[in-house]
């Protein structure tokens, strides 16, 4: 292995050992871990976790799998998990977003840390007071139960979203905002008010909907349906949100985007499938994860990581146009 990766015994020792950082550079320590996949290199983990004192396995909490957006989350953890002999746990909380019974206690043997959603924050009393390090997923970065939060620019995102459609000509904007006590619809709901109201004249209106094709679909026909000038646009927390709000303009015999512009935040396969494509916010879900569980293997080595925010990107698509004349 060390003649392939063109290194010395002593270094593919380290790297392998996961001994190497701040001994040798990051380009060697992937050449190793690049030699060793190609040779088929299969550590003893029972033995090196006896030696280290550590299980090798991580759990990743997040809401229930409706969406492909957590299941991203998990590609890029486990990704980066592999790569240095770890396994991930994935346990999405069976309720969904809310309370869920609690994994740890027949399971925090056999941990070394834990990744988590703030969506399914909680499913996670039990491990906040219980020594495990915890990194923190879209959460607030002052809460002090976390060791380290992995960020997205929620905030710039909900401002992209307000800007695009202020610039097409909007001025009555409807949020379809998720019913879900969470720092990240919170801030997204902030950033999208303060964004409006910077423009004289416009306006934006909030309403509750659950994370559901069927209740964003019954939201939008509840904003869409109200006496007064209609919105002539509608920014709602995710895609899934988005497809019901489409379906309920069709449902009102309004066209998207000549009626009503529909914008959402993740970009899900979804937001292509439907018809008018979307106009969304792109989350880069499996960064989110890989950032998560590098995060958490630097607390394993004893070294703090950084607070980390990743940019997001308005993908301007056809589901948005200037507002109806009228």
């Amino acid at each position: 292995m060390a003649r392939a990766a063109g290194v010395s015994q002593a270094t593919v020792s380290l790297v392998l050992g996961e001994k190497w950082s701040g001994r040798v550079s990051e380009r060697t320590a992937e050449a190793v871990r690049a030699a060793a996949r190609e040779l088929g290199y299969r550590p003893n983990l029972a033995a090196r976790s006896l030696r280290l004192g550590r299980t090798r396995t991580a759990l990743l909490v997040v809401p229930a799998l409706t969406t492909e957006f957590f299941a991203r989350v998990y590609t890029g953890a486990e990704r980066v998990a592999a790569d240095h002999g770890f396994g991930v746990v994935l346990y999405p909380s069976p309720e969904g977003v809310g309370p869920a019974r609690d994994p740890f206690d027949p399971a925090r043997a056999s941990l070394d840390g834990v990744i988590a959603s703030s969506m399914a924050a909680d499913a996670l009393a039990a491990v906040r007071g219980g020594g495990l390090p915890l990194v923190m997923l879209d959460s607030d970065p002052d809460d002090a139960a976390a060791a380290a939060t992995v960020n997205l620019d929620i905030a710039d995102g909900a401002r992209q979203a307000a800007a695009h459609l202020l610039a097409l000509g909007h001025r009555r904007v409807a949020h379809l905002a998720a019913a879900v006590d969470s720092w990240t619809f919170r801030v997204r709901a902030r950033a999208l008010a303060e964004a409006v109201g910077e423009v004289p004249g416009a306006t934006v209106c909030a309403e509750p909907a659950g994370l559901s094709v069927e209740e964003g679909r019954q939201a939008a026909e509840r904003v869409l349906g109200r006496p007064g000038p209609r919105p002539t646009a509608l920014v709602c927390d995710d895609d899934i949100l988005a497809a019901g709000a489409c379906k309920a303009a069709r449902r009102l015999g309004l066209r998207v985007p000549a009626d009503i512009s529909v914008t959402g935040f993740d970009d899900l396969a979804l937001a292509t499938a439907v018809d008018p494509e979307l106009t969304t916010v792109r989350l880069p879900a499996e960064a989110v994860g890989a950032a998560g569980m590098r995060a958490l293997l630097t607390l394993l080595d004893g070294e703090t990581p950084q607070d980390t925010t990743l940019p997001v990107e308005l993908i301007p698509r056809a589901s948005t146009a200037p507002p109806p004349a009228n």
